[in-house]
């Protein structure tokens, strides 16, 4: 006799199905995976750290030394005769072209934890600087330096581009930065002149000018440094007085 199989209640086929839509949800259940782990759909990237100035102190090397004596930075006369006067401060800087680039600066050591600070504010703040080179890359050329917009600090200038007396003069200390020379110029009343140009002469609002009471200029005074310390207009600079004198730090704040 052909035994003919019994058809399943349909109780019992309902629990089955049932049970088995329950195994399936629960092993192919949505978990959101953590960044930087491998999903369903593939890895999960992990952002990349937000941008920052990320600046260096350092010492100057041998081999800079040598390119600034090279250049005429560091002669008799001059009031830095020794690399542990000084210090290679590294910091990143927005640019003109939106990018961001690793610039340098070679100033007094005295000064170096302070124009740390000034230049991560100034980056935090997404102020543009041109580009940021030792002199001793203009060959120790401060007109050419200017020509280039770079902002620079120490340099024991040449006898026909000096104006202060070497051993008194802030930038041949290491104690003064000019920034963004095209944007902020000087007024040389010797050819009564703009360098590098009058282009920017007008203190108007503008990429990277420096102007009184705005982000510059605030953040060096904050820090006890004087703008322009010169008798005649001289936007790009900063020095920390004038006969050149050590940095004494940050000014006192005021109620």
């Amino acid at each position: 006799m052909i035994r003919t199989p019994r058809p399943w209640p349909s109780l019992a086929i309902a629990a089955v199905f049932l049970a088995t839509a329950c195994t399936a949800a629960a092993d192919t259940g949505s978990v959101e995976p953590r960044p930087g782990t491998v999903g369903p759909a593939g890895p999960t990237p992990t952002p990349p750290p937000a941008p920052s100035a990320d600046a260096a102190v350092r010492t100057v090397s041998a081999a800079q030394w040598q390119k600034m004596k090279d250049a005429g930075m560091v002669r008799k006369g001059c009031p830095v005769t020794s690399p542990n006067q000084l210090r290679r401060v590294e910091v990143n800087h927005h640019s003109f072209d939106g990018k961001i680039h690793r610039g340098v600066l070679v100033v007094n050591a005295d000064t170096a934890a302070s124009v740390v600070r000034v230049f991560t504010e100034l980056f935090d703040a997404g102020f543009p600087v041109r580009r940021m080179k030792p002199l001793e890359e203009y060959g120790g050329d401060n007109t050419a330096s200017l020509a280039a917009d770079n902002t620079a600090a120490f340099n024991c200038r040449r006898a026909n581009q000096i104006n202060a007396p070497a051993k008194e003069s802030p930038h041949a200390n290491g104690r003064a930065i000019d920034i963004n020379p095209l944007e902020n110029p000087w007024q040389d009343l010797r050819c009564k002149c703009w360098k590098p140009s009058a282009e920017h002469s007008a203190r108007t609002e503008g990429q990277g000018k420096v102007l009184k009471g705005g982000l510059v200029w605030r953040t060096f005074l904050d820090e006890g440094w004087v703008w322009q310390n010169i008798d005649v207009p001289d936007y790009m600079h900063f020095d920390t007085g004038y006969p050149s004198k050590p940095y004494t730090g940050p000014s006192p704040a005021t109620p």
